[in-house]
């Protein structure tokens, strides 16, 4: 199954919704921890996205 078939459905791209899932499951953060350290990478995404 590729990558394109798997997100299809998001409106986010998928390398950020990697991100945020690795960041949220290798680290015991919050949802909102996890927006900080998205905003620190300059990406503006809320944490009801993540």
């Amino acid at each position: 199954m590729s990558s394109a078939r798997i997100f299809r459905y998001f409106r986010t791209s998928p390398e950020i919704i990697r991100l945020a899932v690795m960041m949220s499951v290798r680290y015991p953060l919050s949802l909102r921890s996890v927006e900080d350290l998205l905003h620190e990478r300059a990406i503006d995404i809320s944490h009801e996205t993540v």
